[in-house]
């Protein structure tokens, strides 16, 4: 079994508690690196999916968002805005800055993998974007909260998701793209994987995935199951 190392990354006052795999191939591999959703997400039920990442000769890691997991800070005072500037800081501080990115996100990372992709450019390769979300423009500074405060009012209005600034960056995301998603999402509405996947044909080279079984919560469903884990691995890093 591969074996994942501990790490801890400084970011603003906070600890981000992560694992990463290192494997000895001289910098010609990518990295992958796999992000959690909203809620009560973290990192370790993904990290089946990073060590099978690293099994073929890949960097993976995986880290917890700033209130989940083993990081420190309130999951409260975390923001979509927030949530990118921790990514970006994780990647930057953790993997060398030649090496090529494979980014995968569940759920609320989908938004966050859009923000990546624009961010570091075409040194993206590669997105996995599973039961993938994104969310209004207006959402990207405001602090989450309880649940019932002012990001929660944005979020669930009807609609308020079509001006999203993640669906203008996939628009021009130019590398390979892996949608993937169960049958019957009952977190997801139709229209926003709808229109996930429009974007994604503007200019990436998307293959569509569906898992027929599977729930919205796809990290702890590929941990539980390895075909599906593999299938989803050998469709991000074809031979």
């Amino acid at each position: 079994m591969t074996q994942l190392t501990p790490f801890t990354h400084p970011f603003d006052g906070e600890l981000l508690s992560g694992v990463h795999a290192v494997r000895d191939h001289g910098g010609t591999r990518p990295t992958v690196v796999v992000l959690h959703g909203a809620g009560n997400g973290n990192k370790a039920p993904l990290f089946p999916l990073v060590r099978d990442f690293a099994a073929r000769e890949n960097d993976a890691l995986a880290f917890d968002f700033s209130g989940h997991g083993e990081s420190s800070g309130h999951l409260g005072e975390l923001s979509l805005r927030r949530r990118f500037d921790q990514a970006a800081s994780v990647i930057e501080g953790q993997v060398p800055a030649e090496a090529p990115l494979v980014l995968v996100g569940f759920s609320m990372s989908g938004q966050t993998l859009a923000d990546l992709a624009r961010h570091f450019g075409p040194r993206v390769t590669a997105l996995g974007l599973c039961a993938p979300a994104v969310y209004a423009a207006e959402a990207w500074e405001v602090p989450f909260g309880t649940g019932d405060g002012p990001f929660s009012e944005i979020i669930r209005r009807p609609g308020s998701w079509r001006d999203s600034p993640a669906l203008a960056a996939l628009r021009a995301y130019e590398g390979r793209a892996v949608l993937a998603v169960p049958r019957t999402d009952e977190v997801i509405p139709p229209d926003v994987t709808r229109a996930i996947r429009a974007a994604l044909t503007e200019r990436a080279r998307l293959t569509p995935v569906e898992y027929p079984e599977a729930t919205h919560r796809l990290g702890s469903w590929f941990g539980e199951h390895p075909a599906d884990r593999a299938h989803f691995v050998a469709t991000m890093l074809p031979a």
